[in-house]
């Protein structure tokens, strides 16, 4: 079972910005999708959660095809879904603890009763013990990220989106957020789709990268694989070398 996008198009008023994107996932991996500021990678990735409907293709999640689920089916999906937004999307009036809850509570088949104990222990696992009654204000931006992936986990999902995690964070708190992403994986046997532009960050977290560019998938692979490809657009864009990829044909 994995995530699959076949033939996906998307297009938001005459600019297309998805034209024919095609990626699986296999489960138990990291995938990182890469590409240029505004290539469609945020685009690609909420279509997985069905927070955006594909004018044309299909988005399987394991036998789930997304697009053609009922917004109740799609609740449910999203509790085998975990997401972490970009800058961590954590409710200002509420406490860390009923930020991290917030799923568990729309679980009708979660004990009200549990929800505590399983708050602290998505905590613990990303190193926030005992910051439950702050506030996100009380946060740095680093410790706001993993709260936001404590909250991603909370309903044991089997897969998590995450959206630019690192966006914004000094390069220590970005080896942070990397071990915990590899952590989630190896402790927690998830499976993670990444959109991330740092490229440091995406070899150290990724068993496979995947460059959307122009709409569709110009290449995957791993990450060796990826830093050793003859493709000039992929080796201007991981190599910061954008003369390589100037003239060069879609």
């Amino acid at each position: 079972m994995s995530i699959k996008m076949v033939n996906v198009h998307r297009a938001f008023g005459e600019k297309e910005v998805l034209k024919g994107f095609s990626l699986e996932i296999q489960d138990g991996t990291t995938t990182t999708i890469i590409g240029g500021s505004g290539s469609g990678k945020s685009v690609a990735l909420k279509h997985i959660v069905g927070l955006l409907r594909p004018d044309e293709g299909n988005i399987w999640v394991d036998e789930d095809i997304v697009s053609r689920l009922d917004q109740e089916s799609v609740y449910r999906l999203r509790q085998r879904v975990g997401y972490v937004f970009q800058f961590a999307a954590l409710f200002d009036s509420m406490t860390i603890a009923e930020n991290v809850g917030l799923g568990l509570r729309r679980m009708s088949d979660f004990p009200s009763e549990g929800i505590p104990d399983r708050v602290e222990e998505c905590l613990h696992l990303v190193d926030l013990d005992g910051y439950g009654e702050r506030f996100p204000s009380q946060l740095s931006g680093g410790q706001r990220k993993r709260a936001g992936l404590a909250r991603a986990i909370a309903t044991k999902p089997k897969y998590i989106l995450y959206d630019e995690p690192t966006t914004g964070l000094d390069p220590v708190t970005t080896a942070v957020i990397d071990e915990l992403i590899v952590r989630m994986s190896e402790e927690l046997g998830v499976t993670g789709v990444v959109i991330s532009h740092d490229m440091k960050s995406v070899f150290r977290i990724s068993d496979r990268v995947a460059m959307l560019y122009d709409g569709v998938i110009r290449e995957e692979g791993t990450p060796d694989q990826i830093q050793g490809s003859d493709d000039p657009i992929v080796r201007g864009f991981i190599e910061g070398r954008p003369e390589l990829m100037e003239g060069q044909q879609t």
